[in-house]
């Protein structure tokens, strides 16, 4: 069974960027994916203040990345880019820990503005970790994430339909990825 792993890089649980990744979630099983995650914010924060790449934590965390076919990278957007919690965690990453790998970066943002964080925070940052099949991935803005009086998420229809899309395409590409390597053997 293919994998894929999520990391979150929100520092904040119960965010609406975990309702994406939720629903992410939700949509990765219904194609056959085994899902696991890397939450960035229940990482030990001195571990990835001081670099600590024999940290236990962080050696479980990139084992996850490491056996992966499929990378899903979620962030708040915080003044134009991604978390620094997470800039932290992908610091610890080897440096070609993400070569090979499908990549679908998911964003959520307060605004329009900051579209293009994807593009010019993230994907450089990917890039030199040795991705070289990132997908265009998902921007979002906290309104069409609402959080209900029950204490979930109501999220729009619009972007339950990209979503969608983009993890029908990561499915897609990643049995295409797989079944080119078993042909190769």
């Amino acid at each position: 069974m293919a994998k894929v792993t999520i990391i979150n890089g929100t520092p904040t649980p119960g965010s609406r960027l975990t309702a994406i990744v939720s629903l992410a979630e939700d949509l990765l099983a219904k194609e056959g994916f085994e899902v696991q995650h890397v939450n960035v914010g229940e990482l030990p924060p001195e571990d990835l203040i001081h670099t600590k790449f024999e940290s236990e934590d962080i050696v479980k965390a990139n084992a996850l990345v490491a056996e992966a076919d499929a990378v899903i990278v979620a962030s708040p957007v915080y003044k134009a880019s991604y978390t620094g919690v997470l800039k932290t965690f992908l610091d610890l990453i080897p440096q070609k820990g993400l070569a090979g790998k499908i990549i679908l970066p998911l964003f959520i943002g307060g605004s329009l503005a900051h579209l293009l964080s994807i593009d010019y925070s993230l994907k450089p940052v990917l890039a030199a970790l040795g991705a070289r099949h990132i997908l265009g991935g998902v921007y979002t803005v906290d309104s069409q994430v609402a959080r209900t009086e029950q204490g979930g998420f109501d999220i729009a229809e619009e972007l339950k339909g990209r979503l969608e899309e983009n993890i029908k395409e990561l499915a897609e590409e990643t049995r295409r990825r797989i079944a080119s390597a078993d042909l190769a053997k």
